[in-house]
């Protein structure tokens, strides 16, 4: 179940994906303020995940920038445990 709103360096991997609905983003670069190294906004206005699958220390900070997309246009789906 993934939650909803707007990953990245490290060899062990949370098992967590990163998820964009293309239709809704704006690219506001709300995710990339909170977590460059995960998000960043191309020159012609589109969201870049650098990586899709975050390692786990980077989670909170993935969750604070789906958390704050202001289109609600990012989602974090964690592997069931």
């Amino acid at each position: 179940m993934g939650t909803c709103s707007t990953f990245a360096v490290s060899d062990e991997q949370s098992g967590a994906q990163i998820i964009v609905d293309r239709g809704e983003c704006e690219a506001n670069a709300v995710c990339e303020g909170i977590l460059p190294e995960v998000f960043q906004v191309s020159d012609d206005d589109e969201l870049q995940i650098l990586n899709e699958h975050p390692p786990a220390e980077l989670l909170d900070k993935v969750q604070e920038a789906v958390d704050m997309c202001p289109k609600r246009a990012l989602f974090l789906k964690r592997a069931a445990q």
